[in-house]
């Protein structure tokens, strides 16, 4: 059994320590906001914040999170997450969704580790979740226009 912090919550993980994080949260869990997609860590959809950094869920085993704190879509909440869904709405980013939840999730971890990034940082940020829809641009317009949201003096 392996205890970790899923969305501010602790609990034990019962699936086996070489589990792969995304079945334990998917069947385990039941939270399926985080997809499955290659399930060889390259193209992103089941992106999750560890600590506060983006990782592909299909490559954590069980083992290696004792005592870490991940976050899913389900728990991504506070002033940033809010930012980029109303800008997700606004820019019309999302088109089959598949890859969005990951999207955010790497959208999210980027704008709190900088508030005002410029084209070379989102794209290096968000570089390595696929969309197979193409809406890279929209992406990139929302993520700064939630910068832009987050940046403004209150």
């Amino acid at each position: 059994m392996v205890s970790v912090s899923i969305n501010g919550k602790t609990v034990d993980l019962k699936s086996a320590p070489d589990t792969p994080l995304l079945w334990a949260l998917r069947c385990e869990q039941r939270l399926t906001g985080t997809k499955f997609g290659c399930g060889i860590g390259v193209c992103g959809a089941c992106t999750v914040l560890v600590g506060n950094r983006p990782a592909p869920a299909c490559q954590l085993p069980l083992k290696d999170l004792r005592g870490a704190r991940v976050t899913t879509i389900e728990g991504l909440k506070g002033p940033v997450a809010q930012a980029l869904r109303a800008a997700w709405i606004e820019f019309d980013v999302v088109q089959c969704g598949y890859c969005q939840s990951a999207q955010l999730i790497a959208a999210s971890a980027l704008l709190s580790r900088c508030p005002a990034p410029k084209d070379a940082q989102i794209v290096e940020a968000m570089r390595d979740i696929a969309c197979r829809c193409g809406t890279y641009p929209r992406i990139r317009q929302a993520i700064l226009k939630a910068a832009g949201t987050l940046c403004r003096p209150r």
